[in-house]
């Protein structure tokens, strides 16, 4: 009998294979029989965007074209005025990732927002006259509508500095873009400064309106960028996320970075209930960089330049609020955007 019981104990330790785990996560993130991809934890991410080109160009084809699928993300978009607005609502949890312009990064800089991913140079900006006013001089003394905190002010400062003016020699209107454009159609102002697409609108659709400067009019000293940002204290404790976000964008700017406008502008124009020509129109409106050039661009300096650049210039201009220099570092997550591109363009992902 007792050499019967010990047959059934080896028996027992010996067929640990058949054993049911308790455990509901056990192998959770292993990578299956025969398929190369390790699987991820799934995740949400609530996006807050801007109802242009350069807000959506990466985006929707990271979307389109499975990147963020196989991070495993799914995505939720959300729109919004402008980026000072997308930062409130990331301020308040309904946004986790937001897109901002030129003028938003301010606040970047004073702590309220951490930049994941520098998405392009903008050339979108523009400061517009009516048929009173055919150039920069002409501001003086004249009504000038502009959207307070975005690249609107930054690039209508940076043209009346051009000129030996400043914001106290013109009656500045702070309106939002689509005020802006209906007080330049019923004449209520005499110029103004906004962005792609709405600067389009006024050029193409109101009669006796001239474009005064643009981003290329000051790129010899100055430098607009677009950034991806997200809250500080999530960075920090939720990198993974952030990074599996990155690494979708980056494949999503090079697909379209150089080429694909047409598919681009196609997604651009379902989501906004535009026309394709409205969409394709603004293919123009940036130096779209792939991801593959930003990830270059942090190694070789060129991006945290840019970024140095932008404060240099915010500390120049009083009515930026920034008045104390602020290692960029501590605002823009380099870590992040590396480790994004070590998985795609490193020496372990080239091998």
């Amino acid at each position: 009998l007792m050499a019967l019981v010990m047959v059934f104990a080896l028996a027992a330790c010996g067929s640990g294979e058949s054993t049911p785990t308790t455990d509901p996560n056990a192998g959770a993130s292993t990578t299956p029989s025969g398929d190369d991809t390790p699987t991820v934890e799934p995740v949400t991410i609530t996006v807050g965007y801007m109802n242009n080109y350069g807000s959506l160009w990466s985006l929707l084809t990271a979307e389109q074209m499975g990147y963020f699928e196989e991070q495993g993300i799914t995505l939720k978009t959300q729109s919004f005025a402008d980026g000072p607005t997308i930062i409130s609502a990331m301020e308040s949890g309904t946004v986790d990732i937001g897109y901002i312009g030129d003028g938003a990064h301010k606040l970047c800089v004073q702590g309220n927002a951490e930049i994941i991913a520098l998405s392009h140079l903008s050339n979108g900006d523009a400061v517009i006259g009516g048929p009173n006013v055919t150039s920069l001089e002409d501001l003086a003394g004249k009504r000038v509508a502009y959207a307070a905190g975005t690249s609107s002010e930054t690039i209508l400062t940076q043209a009346l500095t051009s000129v030996g003016l400043t914001m106290n020699d013109i009656t500045a209107l702070n309106m939002d873009s689509s005020a802006i454009v209906t007080a330049m159609m019923t004449d209520d102002v005499d110029a103004c400064a906004l962005w792609s697409p709405e600067s389009l609108t006024v050029l193409e659709d109101i009669e006796g309106t001239t474009k005064l400067a643009d981003n290329e009019a000051f790129s010899d000293t100055s430098v607009s960028l677009a950034s991806w940002i997200a809250m500080p204290d999530r960075v920090e404790s939720e990198p993974d996320i952030f990074v599996r976000f990155v690494t979708a964008l980056f494949q999503g700017m090079d697909y379209s970075a150089d080429e694909h406008y047409d598919e681009v502008a196609q997604w651009v124009a379902d989501l906004l209930a535009i026309s394709y020509d409205d969409a394709y129109k603004q293919r123009g409106d940036a130096d779209w960089l792939t991801g593959k050039e930003v990830y270059d661009g942090i190694a070789d300096g060129t991006v945290e330049g840019y970024y140095q650049l932008q404060q240099d210039i915010m500390l120049e201009n009083p009515a930026s609020g920034v008045t104390e220099a602020v290692p960029v570092e501590n605002y823009v997550a380099f870590n992040i955007m590396t480790e994004a591109g070590d998985a795609l363009y490193g020496e372990a992902a080239a091998e």
